[in-house]
C-alpha cells in the first residue's frame, strides 16, 4: 500500500469519525437535547424514544471514536450503516433522493463511504494494524453489512411501530354521504 493510500484511508477514517461524533453531540447535546431527539424518535415511529435517542449518541460517538483509532474498523462501519440505514428509512425515505428536500442523499453517500472502508481496511495508520487484527476486503465488507442489516432489522423489528395511515375522512354532511344499500340518498335525508 502507498503512501497516498495510507493517508487516503486515514482522511476518510477521520472525517467520517468527526462527523459521527458531531452527529452523536448533537443528538445530545443540541438544540432540543435528548428531550428532543427522544421526542423526534418517537414522531418517526420508534417506541421508547428516550431509549433511541441515547442509543443513537452512544452508538455514534462510538463509532466515530472507533473509525477515528481505527479500532475494531468493520464493526464501526456496520455501526455508521446501520445507523444511516434507520435514519434512511424512517426519515429520509419519504422525501426522495436529493438532501436539499431532507432526501437520502447523504445518508447513502456516509453509508456506502463506510461500507468501502470496511473492505479497503483502516489502513497503517490505525489501531487494527498495529495489533494485527485487520479484516479487509469482501471478509471485512461482509462484516460491516451483515452485522449493519442485522442491527437495523432488529432494532426496526423491535422498536418501530409507524402509525396506521389514517382512514379516509368521513363526510358529516348526509348529502355528502353515499346512500346505504337499498336505499336512495333522497331518502337517507329524511
Amino acid at each position: 500500500m502507498s503512501d497516498a493510500d495510507v493517508a487516503a484511508l486515514l482522511l476518510v477514517r477521520v472525517v467520517l469519525g468527526i462527523v459521527m461524533i458531531a452527529h452523536g453531540l448533537n443528538h445530545w447535546r443540541g438544540g432540543g437535547r435528548i428531550e428532543g431527539t427522544a421526542r423526534w424518535f418517537t414522531g418517526l415511529g420508534l417506541r421508547a424514544g428516550t431509549l433511541q435517542a441515547w442509543m443513537s449518541v452512544v452508538t455514534e460517538i462510538g463509532a466515530g471514536a472507533l473509525l477515528i483509532a481505527g479500532l475494531l474498523t468493520p464493526l464501526a462501519c456496520a455501526a455508521v450503516v446501520s445507523v444511516m440505514l434507520v435514519a434512511g428509512v424512517l426519515a429520509h425515505r419519504p422525501n426522495g433522493f436529493f438532501v436539499f428536500k431532507e432526501g437520502y442523499e447523504y445518508v447513502l453517500v456516509l453509508a456506502v463511504v463506510s461500507l468501502a472502508l470496511a473492505v479497503l481496511g483502516p489502513g497503517r495508520l490505525s489501531v487494527d494494524h498495529a495489533g494485527d487484527i485487520e479484516v479487509t476486503g469482501w471478509a471485512g465488507g461482509g462484516i460491516a453489512l451483515g452485522v449493519a442489516v442485522a442491527a437495523t432489522a432488529g432494532l426496526l423489528g423491535v422498536f418501530w411501530r409507524p402509525a396506521p395511515k389514517s382512514a379516509e375522512p368521513q363526510p358529516t354532511d348526509t348529502a355528502e354521504a353515499p346512500a346505504a344499500p337499498g336505499r336512495s340518498a333522497e331518502q337517507e335525508t329524511r
